[in-house]
């Protein structure tokens, strides 16, 4: 699970379908990032977004223990300091302020598009500003544009 260097941006990925997660850490290590591990339930989310401390979580909104991933994002973006990034087919079921996460990148998502949205991100969260418009297939969240220095982004379902 770890071919990407020391400097390497860490990602969690949460999801409980076994092989979109294994898909999701082939494209972060693909993306030169390091995938730090697995969680498939809210409770697991939180443990290892504690434990682990990643840089960037890859969160579902639908888990194994039902649609939690809103509040797992919430908490490890807001109590945490973890960059929280939706991966979800239910784009219009996150609220307006994203619970706090980056922003989305809506399923089905293209291969090209996740390693595209990681290397944005680790630009963005190493750099503290976006390195241009975000790649076709990341929304970021009004907040987190702002945040990075673009503004105005409209928001898209």
């Amino acid at each position: 699970m770890d071919n990407a260097d020391e400097d390497s941006l860490n990602v969690l990925i949460v999801e409980d379908e076994v092989l979109l997660a294994m898909e999701l850490s082939h494209l972060i290590e693909e993306a030169g990032c390091r995938d730090v591990g697995h969680a498939m339930s809210s409770d697991d989310a939180l443990d290892m977004a504690a434990r682990l401390k990643p840089d960037l979580a890859l969160v579902d909104v639908h888990l194994q223990d039902g649609p939690t991933g809103i509040e797992v994002a919430r908490h490890i973006s807001i109590d945490r300091g973890v960059v929280a990034l939706f991966m979800t087919a239910n784009v219009r079921r996150l609220p307006d302020d994203f619970a706090g996460a980056c922003g989305v990148i809506g399923k089905p998502y293209s291969e090209h598009g996740v390693r595209s949205a990681l290397r944005f991100l680790d630009h963005c969260i190493r750099d503290g500003h976006a390195p241009g418009l975000p790649p076709a297939g990341l929304q970021l969240a009004p907040a987190w544009a702002a945040h990075w220095g673009l503004n105005d982004l409209p928001r898209t379902a």
